[in-house]
């Protein structure tokens, strides 16, 4: 596989930034704000965020589904020389469709501590046993995810606490 030239910090703030778009997209309609672009020798491929709440399907992450669109706008199960970018850590269902799909490099914001499997709970993506390793570069734009997680979910628990109330 050929080496892919090295991205600027302003090129990864720009993927980044977009990747939080598809997140702001998601939070919107009530979805966990997660969101993910993939790039390919400088164009995005695919824009995709969490769906699983709307749809209750357990594999619509923002990952899967912009994995599904890249591979549909290549023609080709093989996402060599992407690069995915994505607001959250991804999951251990996530890493095993990057690595299956032959990403190239990974970039994510926040890190997931519960499930996060490019180093927080398990390793998968550099994990040697497996057939492919993508690059992987941590806390880009931390910040704007970290916060924009944390404003969502303190949103879920003031609304539960206050349906709660509604019934006493």
């Amino acid at each position: 596989m050929a080496t892919l030239a090295a991205l600027t910090s302003a090129q990864k703030k720009e993927y980044m930034d977009q990747a939080l778009q598809q997140a702001q997209l998601a939070g919107n309609i009530g979805e966990v704000p997660i969101g993910a672009v993939i790039e390919r020798d400088g164009q995005i491929i695919a824009r995709a965020y969490n769906l699983r709440e709307t749809s209750q399907d357990a594999t619509d992450h923002a990952e899967l589904m912009a994995i599904k669109k890249a591979c549909q706008a290549v023609g080709s199960w093989r996402l060599e020389r992407a690069r995915l970018f994505v607001t959250l850590e991804p999951c251990p269902m996530c890493a095993g469709a990057i690595i299956n799909s032959r990403i190239a490099e990974v970039y994510y914001a926040a890190s997931d501590p519960k499930a996060g499997a490019a180093g927080s709970l398990v390793d998968l993506l550099s994990d040697k046993r497996f057939n492919h390793q993508p690059r992987v570069f941590a806390h880009i734009n931390e910040t704007e995810s970290k916060q924009m997680l944390q404003d969502f979910f303190r949103q879920i628990r003031a609304s539960q606490k206050a349906r709660k109330k509604l019934k006493k």
